[in-house]
């Protein structure tokens, strides 16, 4: 850079800070080994490291950092890795509790035991589906249950038999009627007839009524003996059931006792389950019509899927592999809802009404995640009803427990279910912004106590040959995960050189490889068009070129109102008071330079700098912030034995909305000492950069769209050369700016001036020195300098002598 006593003229080398093709040492990303890892990222992936390793349940992580930084991918990537270290959780099921079925029992069995719980019990209830009505149908039951019957019919016939000898023998008969048994009286063997009763001797029809009363009390005390029979032949038939059912189903589960055995919680409920099937035999001979056929259901195949056989299934809620090569799972819930996030019991409608069961039960991401690391995007986890809440939880009791957003609001009357709770031991990551993570820290008291570790993504990486190096195998890796063409070296310089673009800052590169992943596919689709087999220098800036065409319809419109000198901005010529700032405008994903006039008036005053931006409620406090810096400036720069005597009014004109940041107070600055010198500014120059109380001219955001924008306007109306822009010496590093730009640099028909100082400033714009107190502390004469302290000088003894004056009148009597 040229040096001068108003600024530094910034060479096109400086410009761009381009990466060069030539020294990256190859000719396309096919000679590139991938890059496993993410550059410039250390010290978040040591601390994802550090979290996925921690034993301790409360150091969840929280991974920080801007959208396309690479976090879901990194965070993925380590807990994969991690994950492969840890051995694989014990899977849970919930199965039917015999004793109470509100309340499911969960039972947890070692990995890749799950599933075969369910088949081998699927296998069991389908085999005695088929094995007890054989059972109940051989030969075998057959002839114990009719020895059985026999026996006691045979006791109650010998009984009858016996009661209707001694009625033959006391003249009376026992006969069976539709309403039951009756004792009819006898004469000669046949029964009489109401007229031949009502014939006989008086003493012979009392003998015979005395004969009938005693067979019938008889009869009474045999009938009585009759249900006592059934029911202890009930009771023998049912023993004959039970042991045959016993036998049956205690053969059936010797296997699958085997098997399980040695986990004490199955084999309890494989005992309760024993006693079940026993009890519950019948269920086993029920027709598929319904009907009840023997003494106990009979099946077609698929015995298990009948709803009467529900209540011996088993509800796989997590099962994982087994073996070896089985490790930690790691789960990522994009949809974290109440009922994704724990699990949900699900209902049925029968005949209007809701039921359910426990194989209705549903897992959560924390059922599938447990024993290894749950990842969920903060936002939206919060953003869901109840959500956020149940998560801590969950991690505070260390237990999942299901139920319903209506149940917790006791809007729904319903009688549930009470599954047992399943212990939970489970990593959770968050992923989120930065916004988030604060408003996180400072508002939920819960947080910082369950997500202990951060992983803060940084934003970019310091420029280097070592991370020029890696950055080049990082848009090979991108290129082969994106399946796109190989992209040639130059084509990789333009990336590189794109990504400090991005970053604000020629000495680093960003880290968004969300956009960067995109610039590379819509230039594999400009080569494909082209047919090429790479991806070119062309195509890249044919991708820039039109990514900035798409979403360039606000800029063009902004910038067409001044070209047709709607928005008044001159380019050329001088004026008093009156300077070309520059802003950034944000719209979406468009960020453009925009050109604004600044002008100021002065004259004897209080010494008052009027903002009329923030008089309107159109300045923010930041800009506020600058004006009222300069007010500092004057006083501790001019005139310090005389009162500030200034009234000065400040403006952006034809600024319709609102007015923020500081970047523009080096130029209101530089307006405000034009007009107190009366010195004109050249208007083809435009300035941007912030200023303090001493005079120094500071960094600001956005400098290259500022000073495109400020381009753009002069390339519309005609370079001329004396065009260009004043820039902080501070922002030198961040410029990158587009080929047109640093060609025009380059062939002298516009300029760049870096400045340091509101002197080097001044000067630059007005072609007059600014000057220097000598030692008798006196501004060089006719400096810019010595003719605002002139200025500010007579604004003092105008305003004394306005004031004696004043005094004199309120004197007079």
């Amino acid at each position: 850079m040229a040096a001068s006593e108003t600024g530094l003229l910034v060479d096109p080398e400086a410009l761009a800070h381009a990466v060069a093709a030539e020294d990256l040492g190859f000719a396309d990303t096919t000679a590139l080994e991938p890059l496993p890892g993410l550059p410039g990222q250390t010290r978040a992936l040591d601390a994802m490291r550090l979290s996925a390793g921690m034993r301790h349940a409360d150091f969840n992580l929280f991974v920080l950092g801007p959208a396309g930084s690479g976090r879901h991918s990194a965070a993925e990537a380590v807990l994969d890795e991690a994950a492969r270290r840890r051995p694989a959780p014990d899977d849970w099921v919930y199965v039917n509790n015999f004793h109470d079925p509100q309340k499911p029992r969960a039972l947890s069995l070692p990995a890749g035991r799950a599933e075969e719980l369910r088949h081998g019990v699927e296998k069991l209830i389908d085999d005695l589906a088929t094995d007890i009505p054989a059972i109940f149908e051989s030969d075998d039951y057959q002839t114990k249950r009719r020895a059985i019957e026999e026996s006691y019919s045979g006791e109650q016939d010998a009984a009858m038999n016996a009661l209707a000898e001694r009625a033959r023998g006391r003249g009376v008969t026992i006969l069976r009627t539709p309403m039951g048994f009756g004792v009819a009286r006898l004469k000669d063997g046949e029964i009489l007839t109401p007229e031949q009763y009502r014939a006989l001797p008086k003493p012979e029809r009392k003998a015979t009524d005395e004969a009938v009363a005693e067979i019938e009390a008889e009869l009474e005390a045999v009938l009585k003996q009759v249900p006592k029979r059934m029911k202890a032949q009930r009771q023998e038939v049912e023993a004959l059931n039970v042991a045959l059912a016993t036998e049956g189903v205690e053969a059936a589960l010797k296997e699958l006792s085997e098997r399980f055995g040695p986990i004490a919680a199955v084999a309890g409920w494989l005992e309760d389950l024993r006693a079940d099937i026993i009890e519950n035999a019948e269920l086993f001979l029920i027709r598929a019509d319904g009907a009840q056929a023997g003494a106990f259901p009979v099946a077609t195949a698929k015995h298990y899927a009948k709803p009467q056989f529900q209540r011996f299934a088993v509800n796989v809620m997590v099962a994982h592999e087994g073996g070896g090569e089985a490790h930690a799972p790691v789960v990522a819930e994009t949809l974290p809802t109440l009922s994704n996030l724990i699990g949900r019991i699900e209902f049925l409608s029968e005949q209007g009404a809701l039921v359910t069961n426990f194989t209705l039960i549903r897992p959560g991401a924390l059922h599938r995640a447990n024993g290894g690391y749950l990842l969920l995007d903060a936002r939206q986890i919060l953003t869901e009803p109840m959500a956020w809440d149940a998560l801590k939880r969950c991690l505070d009791t260390g237990e999942v427990r299901i139920f319903s957003a209506g149940e917790r609001l006791s809007l729904i009357s319903t009688r549930s279910l009470e599954p047992d709770p399943i212990p939970l031991s489970v990593r959770v990551v968050l992923i989120g912004d930065r916004m988030l993570y604060y408003l996180l820290m400072a508002l939920d008291p819960d947080f910082a106590r369950l997500f202990k570790i951060e992983a803060d993504f940084d934003d970019h990486v310091a420029r280097s040959p070592e991370t020029s190096r890696l950055f080049a195998r990082l848009i090979a890796t991108i290129a082969r995960r994106e399946e796109t063409r190989p992209a040639e070296a130059a084509a990789v310089a333009r990336l590189m050189t794109e990504s400090a673009r991005a970053a604000d800052d020629g000495e680093r590169f960003s880290l968004d490889l969300g956009a960067l992943s995109d610039l590379m596919r819509e230039a594999d689709h400009h080569a494909g068009d082209a047919g090429s087999t790479t991806i070119r220098l062309d195509d890249i800036d044919a991708a820039i070129e039109a990514a900035d065409r798409r979403r360039s319809r606000v800029r063009d419109l902004s910038h067409e109102a001044i070209t047709r000198e709607t928005l008044l901005i001159d380019t050329d010529g001088a004026r008093v008071g009156q300077i070309n700032a520059l802003s950034v405008m944000q719209i979406g994903s468009l960020r453009f330079g925009r050109p604004a006039r600044v002008t100021v008036r002065t004259r004897m005053g209080a010494g008052k700098l009027v903002d009329i931006e923030r008089e309107a409620d159109l300045g923010g406090p930041l800009h506020s912030k600058g004006v009222l810096i300069l007010s500092g400036y004057l006083a501790g720069h001019y005139a310090p034995e005389a009162p500030m005597s200034l009234w000065a009014s400040i403006v952006f004109e034809q600024s319709y909305g609102g007015v923020d940041g500081d970047s523009a107070s080096a130029a209101e600055l530089f307006a405000l000492l034009s007009s107190l010198a009366d010195l004109p500014i050249d208007q083809s120059l435009a300035v941007t950069g912030s200023v303090n109380q001493f005079g120094d001219i500071q960094a600001i955001g956005g400098v290259n769209e500022k000073i495109e924008g400020f381009f753009d306007i002069c390339a519309a109306r005609g370079l001329t050369g004396r065009q260009g822009v004043l820039i902080p010496a501070a922002n030198v590093k961040h410029l990158v700016l587009r080929p047109r730009v640093v060609t025009a640099v380059r062939d002298g028909a516009f300029r760049i001036v870096a400045i340091e100082s509101v002197d080097q400033g001044i000067a630059a714009l007005t072609g007059c020195a600014a000057g220097e107190r000598g030692a008798d502390g006196i501004f060089a004469p006719d400096s810019v300098n010595a003719r605002v302290e002139a200025r500010l000088s007579a604004f003092a003894e105008a305003r004394r002598r306005f004031g004696d004056r004043a005094g004199a009148k309120e004197a007079r009597p």
